[in-house]
């Protein structure tokens, strides 16, 4: 089968029967039609494939510089973002202390007053005992006088006035305080 082919491609007419052979009539219409192909590539195709390539270059190096605007502007934001950020944290922090200050002062303000109302207290409940005391030594000299007059009344044997009775007890009384 090899050898009919061989023996079928011979009998064509000036086929070359090795690749290395040259056949100038193949090469010449070869070359013609190359030129042809290029004059018509050069006048048709060619324009029209330069202004798309360029086109695409410039909307690439326009969509280049948009980002480099974009970043740029992402940048300058970022940077913004950052400045407010540290703005705020030192808003909050001063916002905290004034508010600790604050709750300090009032804390201050709640213990004086605390400590103002126990004082206010204590007083009263000293005055209140003062007073207690006054009126429970008042009545026990009065219990002390009714005594002391119901007792010299029966050693004595007779009644006294009530009224010169009570003011002889109490002159005795006042003078005991006196002593003391």
């Amino acid at each position: 089968m090899y050898l009919a082919l061989l023996a079928s491609s011979e009998g064509a007419a000036g086929a070359p029967m090795s690749p290395f052979e040259v056949n100038f009539g193949l090469f010449f219409w070869t070359w013609i039609v190359f030129g042809m192909l290029f004059l018509l590539l050069k006048k048709y195709a060619w324009p029209a494939i330069l202004s798309m390539t360029e086109q695409r270059e410039e909307t690439i190096r326009r969509h280049l510089g948009e980002a480099e605007e974009a970043h740029a502007k992402a940048q300058a934001l970022l940077a913004e973002q950052q400045k407010l950020l540290g703005e705020s944290r030192t808003q909050a922090q001063a916002i905290m202390a004034e508010a600790k200050s604050a709750a300090e002062k009032e804390r201050a303000v709640a213990v004086q007053k605390t400590r103002e109302e126990q004082d206010q207290l204590l007083a009263r409940a000293r005055r209140e005992i003062a007073a207690e005391g006054e009126k429970a030594r008042q009545e026990l000299r009065r219990e002390a006088v009714d005594l002391s007059l119901a007792a010299a009344s029966k050693l004595i044997g007779e009644r006294l006035s009530a009224d010169a009775d009570k003011k002889i007890v109490l002159d005795y009384l006042a003078s005991l305080e006196k002593s003391h």
